[in-house]
């Protein structure tokens, strides 16, 4: 007897403000601006789509955006991209939805549309935006996986760009601490960039974390979508915290809209040497707050935010202490040789292979230091930098 075969999954529909929604984000030419004062006008999305060609010009849409709305055009946009949506295993959030962030809602030009792949219910808890420079010092890549681990061991939720440097430290160091984490992306939430970041998307979404964009299905990296999307970082997150970003970075961007957004901004200071410290030591100058460790974060917090987060963790404070109410992740037992080369090691600093044979010259031979660290290498507790130097991932 044949196998009887799975009946496939019936599509679920878009109701109809849903759908409105997703109409006019998919019309040509009309911006979100220009599709928030409409709303705003009429009373709702539904009722947009409902006006006759006139009234649509009366809005001040453009000519060509009126046309595709009374034509119908935009809805069979909107009904493709969202069958294209459920194929790729994604969903959609928009204003008409419980799960629209609050956040965004409070800012000058929230997203029409929000593209997503993994938990919604994310999109509401407390989060930190972790924001700086694509070619991060080792300072900067450890500072940065250093903190993102410890603020998600605590109960708060990693927001960063999956962009190379600094956004890819905080999603690992994220996913370290078995935390959650959200990558909000410039591009669809089917199109991976940078394309080596592959795996680290898997493990967000593996992990149960979640993958962002106000951008449709099959949107490319063009480079004006980042500054763009660095609203939404700042927006979502109660606070954002820069780590290395030289003067003319990206980073400048989201700080900006955190301070438009009144939301706490942080900064880690680096070595006024160094080109890339620019950045947070300018932002401190000018009151940022400065942050050593995780709790310089959480003792800013507004004492709502800690409540929330500490309900969450299931955590009853006695004191109002965070540092009573939470421990640090507990490091791995590792072999005698492999421990002595990790705690010779640091997250934040590169040690030169031939500094730590000299510095362990006396407790071990050479060889089994390059054992030691081979095997670190290969179980993700050590990386390797150019130049034979080293530091340790958390």
């Amino acid at each position: 007897m044949p196998a009887k075969q799975a009946t496939p999954a019936a599509p679920v529909l878009l109701d109809g403000e849903r759908r409105a929604w997703l109409a006019l984000a998919m019309t040509s030419r009309l911006g979100m601006t220009r599709i928030w004062r409409a709303v705003n006008t009429v009373g709702s999305a539904e009722g947009v789509m409902a006006l006759p060609l006139t009234q649509l010009e009366g809005l001040r849409l453009p000519a060509v955006s009126a046309q595709s709305i009374v034509s119908g055009k935009s809805l069979i946009e909107a009904e493709k991209e969202w069958k294209r949506v459920q194929e790729g295993g994604g969903t959609l959030i928009t204003p008409a939805d419980e799960e629209y962030p609050e956040r965004l809602r409070e800012i000058y030009d929230p997203p029409t549309v929000l593209w997503l792949r993994g938990d919604k219910s994310l999109l509401a808890q407390p989060g930190i935006a972790i924001v700086g420079t694509r070619h991060p010092t080792p300072y900067g890549t450890g500072m940065a996986e250093m903190l993102a681990r410890d603020l998600a061991a605590h109960g708060l939720i990693i927001l960063s760009g999956m962009a190379r440097g600094v956004d890819t430290a905080a999603h690992r160091g994220a996913l370290d601490a078995r935390g959650k984490t959200i990558a909000v992306w410039g591009t669809g939430i089917d199109v991976i960039y940078p394309k080596e970041n592959k795996r680290l998307a898997e493990q967000i979404l593996e992990t149960g974390g979640a993958i962002l964009s106000e951008y449709p299905m099959g949107t490319f990296p063009a480079p004006q979508n980042f500054p763009i999307r660095n609203r939404i970082l700042s927006g979502m997150s109660v606070g954002v915290l820069v780590i290395e970003a030289g003067e003319n970075s990206g980073t400048r961007i989201t700080a900006r809209c955190a301070l438009e957004q009144n939301r706490e901004v942080f900064a880690v200071p680096g070595n006024v040497t160094s080109k890339n410290s620019w950045g947070p030591n300018t932002l401190i100058k000018q009151g940022a707050k400065l942050v050593a460790t995780w709790e310089d974060v959480w003792e800013e917090l507004p004492t709502q935010i800690r409540m929330e987060v500490e309900e969450r963790q299931g955590i009853a404070s006695s004191d109002g202490s965070a540092a009573s109410l939470f421990s640090k992740p507990d490091l791995p037992d590792l072999p005698e040789d492999q421990a002595r080369v990790f705690d010779a090691l640091r997250p934040d600093q590169a040690l030169q292979l031939d500094e730590l044979v000299e510095m362990l010259e006396e407790k071990m031979s050479s060889s089994e230091i390059f054992t030691a660290l081979f095997e670190l290498e290969l179980a993700g507790r050590v990386r390797a930098m150019p130049g034979k130097n080293y530091v340790r991932t958390f």
